[in-house]
């Protein structure tokens, strides 16, 4: 796959209703105006659009509801839904749609009115049936279990997960657009309401709306509109297993392999990136990400992140925006993570943006099952 590196490019990237959603709004409504925004972004009209890429977490067919409302006719659709990282995954497939010549602007897009509706997680996932009988909380056990066996087999401590969360605050503090935005300390988390043990509400990412849009294009014609192209350079998807009780190794995740594909696509390394979007809907998730996609060795992530090195100000800057866990978190993630990403690359992110030209996107799907990570750039090649 190391031909479509440099070959396709975000034009165009568009948000609305992060947080909250205007009164009577439905998640269709939400991926209608992401896309206006989007497509002003980009300087393109959405008669350009021919390629659709979309899931989501209230239609069973997104591809026809999406298309249907938005008013367009792709010729390329791919509703491939595998969870928060779909959006990560539908980068990579619009790239390839688009080197093939099946369609020539491909709209990713994404909405939820979650928090609007009822507070509450918005899923379509339906349980283990031999999970079910032991009435887990779909789906914190699960990353719960995945917690107390890292802390178990590494000594890594609530204080280094509390970590994450309090860095992720610290990014959001910058952004004026993200939804919490107060001040949390380490006691905050370790003291806040027990979720599932060894997870506090602190530990786990936020219930919002949210709509997020990214236009992709070849590199050529990116060239003639009105941003900067931010260029794919890499992408890699992998999955192991669906419920947690079929994971092999519960510290260790497919993003193994999904980064070793997107790196290897790239011809980069874990040294050559700037910045991180990894899909944060508990802490225990970058812990995890941050071995797996080699930015520290197996079971030391828990001092990496407790050192300030994803903090602002650290080393390795890690959910720039606040990520799932303080900027907002409507079902699914991944699209928020690339369009942070894009916005860091092209150097519009004010007071939290940082230096770089490659960022490294991970998103993640179900529990810890679907992982797909894209590397983007400035640059086509390297």
């Amino acid at each position: 796959m190391s031909e479509l590196s440099g070959r396709t490019a975000v034009v165009g990237v568009g948000e609305d209703g992060v947080g909250l959603a205007v009164p009577g709004s439905t998640p269709l409504d939400l991926v209608a105006r992401a896309t206006r925004v989007a497509l002003e972004d980009a300087g393109l009209a959405l008669s350009d659009v021919d390629g659709l890429f979309t899931a989501s977490a209230y239609y069973q067919l997104p591809g026809l509801d999406v298309a249907e409302y938005l008013g367009v006719r792709p010729r390329h659709t791919d509703s491939t839904a595998v969870g928060g990282s779909s959006f990560v995954s539908h980068v990579g497939h619009a790239a390839a749609a688009i080197a093939a010549g099946q369609c020539d602007v491909a709209l990713v897009v994404y909405g939820s009115t979650q928090r609007s509706d009822s507070g509450r997680l918005v899923s379509q996932s339906e349980g283990s049936p031999h999970e079910r009988p032991y009435r887990p909380r779909y789906p914190v056990t699960m990353y719960a279990l995945a917690a107390a066996r890292h802390m178990h087999q590494y000594g890594t401590t609530r204080e280094q997960l509390a970590a994450v969360a309090v860095a992720a605050r610290q990014w959001a503090q910058l952004n004026p657009a993200a939804f919490a935005r107060d001040a949390l300390t380490v006691d905050d988390v370790l003291s806040s309401r027990m979720v599932s043990s060894p997870l506090t509400v602190r530990d786990c990412c936020l219930v919002t709306d949210g709509g997020g849009a990214l236009l992709l294009t070849s590199a050529e014609r990116a060239a003639d509109l009105r941003r900067p192209p931010v260029y794919l350079l890499g992408h890699g998807e992998a999955h192991w297993h669906r419920s947690i009780t079929h994971m092999p190794d519960l510290t260790v995740t497919a993003a193994v392999d999904s980064g070793r594909r997107a790196f290897a696509q790239a011809g980069l390394t874990p040294a050559d990136v700037d910045l991180l979007e990894l899909y944060d809907a508990f802490t225990i998730n970058p812990v995890l990400f941050l071995e797996d996609l080699g930015f520290c060795a197996k079971g030391e992530g828990g001092d990496l992140v407790a050192s300030g090195a994803i903090a602002p100000g650290g080393r390795l800057p890690v959910n720039t925006n606040g990520g799932g866990l303080s900027y907002c978190h409507p079902g699914m993630y991944g699209i928020f993570a690339l369009v942070e990403a894009v916005r860091q690359l092209r150097g519009e992110a004010g007071d939290r943006q940082v230096r770089g030209d490659v960022a490294l996107v991970h998103g993640n799907g179900g529990v810890l099952s679907s992982q797909v990570t894209a590397l983007l750039g400035t640059s086509p090649t390297r």
